[in-house]
């Protein structure tokens, strides 16, 4: 190996073990809590520097260096693991009457179109061809809420329309009933959300939250964000319904913010034992994690989980099916949350409210 060969061995890995440890900070900002999203990559690379070191570094460098990179390796990994088959499933399965029982279910596509992308039909037929019960779409404006409304009006008799002109438009078309419906920003003024009572065939009522807060970026802090996470995971352990918590959380399943937000709420992520089922980014293979998220209450089992096809846009859809059962699963839970972490969930809220500020990323869209 020449001299170039070594300087780029030592820039990747000192990149992986400042990747590695600074998450580790809890530090509420961007370009920390970023570096969360590639353990996927990360992982890829230690096995890469693991192999190169023995191949490459002689003596006791190479040695030395194969063990840092086994050990990054072995952190990426204790992230991971959880969201491959060899880990125990934490949402069940449905049993072979729930699955027959179709007045039990609710399926749901959940897209996060990107407003910019005009490939309207592309979602169309995607409805068009699966015929969900619930469509989430994420990013909407006014030409996206009239593009949909004109192709898929006579589908769906319950609309709920929240288009922005600042890529956190909501738009949610259900054939169930929806009712208690509340549109609310949260945290940040113009980053909306909202929050329905569904009624299944069979008469029974679920809570659905529909959530999209902001990004990560490098040069802001994400307290924004997992305020937003935090403050739902509350509603919905409080909530007199069973609760399912979907939409683009901005945020991956291993992180921080999303294991605080299943401990205060006690949502099941039907990821966990299943697979990442990567949804961001639909253009660049080299570089998805999973930001497109779907959280239920242990009363549901899981039917079908699954990542559909490309609709024009950066984000891939969901489709999931549930079906609600008359007890919650026991063997299921996410743990509980340590003591004083709703206090601090809490008190983060609050201090985020009070912040005068625009929603991050509003001008990203823009033609």
């Amino acid at each position: 190996m020449n001299i170039w060969g070594y300087g780029l061995f030592g820039l990747l890995t000192t990149f992986l073990v400042f990747a590695t440890i600074l998450p580790l900070s809890k530090v509420p900002f961007g370009a920390i809590r970023g570096l969360d999203f590639p353990r996927q990559q990360y992982f890829v690379l230690s096995i890469i520097l693991f192999a190169s070191s023995i191949a490459f570094i002689p003596g006791l460098a190479g040695v030395s260096l194969a063990v840092l990179a086994f050990v990054l390796g072995a952190v990426q990994l204790l992230y991971i693991v959880k969201f491959t088959p060899v880990w125990a499933k934490q949402s069940v399965d449905a049993s072979d009457a729930l699955r027959r029982g179709v007045d039990h279910q609710v399926s749901m596509l959940a897209s996060n179109i990107k407003m910019s992308n005009r490939d309207y039909d592309a979602l169309v037929r995607l409805v068009l061809e699966r015929k969900p019960d619930i469509v989430m779409a994420i990013e909407v404006d006014k030409h996206w809420v009239d593009a949909l409304k004109s192709a898929l009006g006579d589908h769906f008799d319950h609309w709920i329309e929240v288009p922005r002109d600042n890529g956190y438009g909501l738009l949610i078309m259900s054939k169930l009933p929806l009712t208690e419906v509340e549109v609310r920003d949260l945290i940040t003024k113009d980053v909306p959300s909202a929050r329905m009572r569904v009624t299944l065939r069979n008469g029974e009522a679920f809570r659905l939250y529909v959530v999209h807060p902001e990004p990560p970026v490098m040069s802001h802090d994400t307290k924004g964000r997992d305020g937003e996470i935090a403050m739902v995971g509350l509603e919905a352990a409080n909530d007199n319904l069973p609760a399912v918590v979907a939409g683009d959380l901005n945020d991956v399943a291993w992180s921080t913010t999303t294991r605080r937000f299943q401990r205060l709420s006690g949502l099941l992520d039907p990821r966990v034992g299943r697979g990442f089922f990567n949804t961001f980014s639909a253009t660049m293979p080299w570089m998805r994690w999973p930001l497109d998220h779907l959280f239920h209450d242990p009363k549901f089992r899981l039917i079908e989980m699954r990542r559909l096809t490309k609709v024009g846009s950066d984000h891939f859809p969901m489709w999931f099916v549930l079906a609600l059962a008359t007890t919650e699963a026991e063997e299921a839970s996410p743990g509980e949350a340590g003591d004083g972490e709703a206090f601090e969930a809490k008190r983060m809220i609050v201090e985020e409210q009070k912040r005068d500020r625009g929603p991050i990323g509003s001008d990203w869209e823009d033609d």
